[in-house]
């Protein structure tokens, strides 16, 4: 008889453990709750918000496939017990879960109705498993058709090992006619637009509209950093032939594409090319956009690659920044690139000025590619890039 008490005693107690775990369930949830933030229609595109659930979905799975611990399923005379405690661990992982859900959705809305609107849960769609993400910008004029955004997608889809570097590409569009070309040809697009300014036409160089556009980038890089996520940057006017990742090297904190390449890639005094860089989020390269972006009043009328050739000194100096450059044998451009087609990754329609120019002599690099592709083996040593003739006449 005693033991009979004393087993619905324990079951009373397991029980109302389960009815105040559901209680403090539901106060996490309420005190959790947010409503979704008014957005504009086509503030980003991407299916971030699939993923999210599944792997919310995932996690709550687990928790209920998950072992008790300390728990023995040998003893039949414990299987009641071990039954409400199953139930009461269950209820616990599932506050735990949500609240952790609760914590994500907190990051991905803490820039909700600032400048960057959005950002963190466009990068999150579009991040590897690593959390690294391809960014490049387009605005109307280079996002329409048969203009750049077509050429740089297309380099993708026809070079070695890159269609699956697709899903982990961001365009930023400057301007909402670029964001509806964007939408309409690939899958994560963010719409990323200054007050007062108009991007939406093609930008002389140097122009004040043009350096509007570049330094803007910059502040979308360092809140990219800020967010945790390392990411590659790559202008529109770069054919990407083969995954560039892996010239990247584990110990720089930024690695760099080069306008002229000296040899060596530790040497400070190599010429870089800020149209294709690759940064890891840390302290120091937090505090390099920073100061990057500062200095531009020191150099007024100047763009952002000039002006990172010139503190890039005092950069590694007084920050302990960690600079690689990348060889232009196989991230190249226009500027200077190597003559073997089957060492390059990428090439940058660098040294040239002019959308149309560009269009020209990139199509050629396409053709190039295309023709280097179906050569057989024995043959492919001979195949040669063509001078881009449109650019250096």
């Amino acid at each position: 008889m005693g033991k009979v008490l004393v087993a619905e005693a324990t079951a009373r107690q397991a029980a109302s453990f389960v009815l105040g775990c559901a209680a403090a369930l539901t106060l996490v949830l309420l005190l959790q709750y947010r409503p979704p933030p008014s957005r504009a229609p086509g503030q980003f595109s991407g299916s971030w918000g699939a993923g999210r659930r599944n792997r919310t979905t995932a996690r709550l799975a687990h928790h209920h496939q998950a072992p008790i611990a300390g728990s023995d399923h040998n003893h039949v005379d414990d299987q009641p017990s071990n039954a409400t405690s199953s139930k009461a661990a269950t209820a616990i992982d599932c506050a735990r879960a949500a609240q952790s859900d609760a914590t994500v959705r907190s990051r991905d809305h803490q820039d909700e109705g600032g400048e960057f609107q959005g950002l963190a849960a466009a990068v999150r769609g579009a991040a590897t498993d690593d959390k690294t993400v391809i960014i490049t910008c387009v605005n109307h004029a280079f996002a329409k058709p048969n203009s750049l955004l077509s050429l740089f997608l297309e380099s993708f889809r026809i070079g070695d090992g890159t269609p699956q570097l697709l899903p982990h590409l961001l365009i930023v569009a400057m301007d909402p006619a670029a964001l509806a070309l964007c939408s309409a040809v690939h899958e994560h697009c963010y719409l990323y637009t200054m007050p007062n300014l108009n991007f939406t036409s093609e930008k002389l160089f140097l122009s004040k509209d043009y350096l509007e556009l570049v330094w803007s980038k910059l502040k979308l890089q360092r809140k990219i950093l800020e967010l945790g996520y390392s990411f590659l940057f790559t202008d529109v006017d770069v054919m990407w032939f083969r995954d560039p990742f892996k010239h990247v090297t584990a110990y720089a904190d930024m690695t760099v594409s080069s306008d002229v390449f000296l040899g060596d890639p530790d040497n400070i005094g190599n010429f870089p090319n800020t149209g294709f860089f690759h940064v890891k989020p840390n302290n120091r390269t937090i505090a390099m956009t920073k100061v990057w972006h500062e200095s531009r009043g020191k150099y007024p009328g100047a763009n952002e690659q000039p002006v990172f050739n010139m503190i890039k000194k005092n950069l590694v100096k007084e920050l302990g920044l960690k600079v690689r450059y990348l060889d232009t044998a196989y991230i190249g451009g226009f500027c200077g690139y190597g003559k073997d087609l089957g060492k390059i990754c990428t090439m940058h329609a660098n040294c040239c000025v002019g959308l149309n120019a560009k269009l020209r002599d990139l199509r050629s690099v396409l053709d190039d590619w295309r023709n280097y592709t179906r050569l057989p083996h024995w043959e492919k040593h001979k195949a040669k890039w063509t001078v881009p003739g449109a650019c250096f006449h």
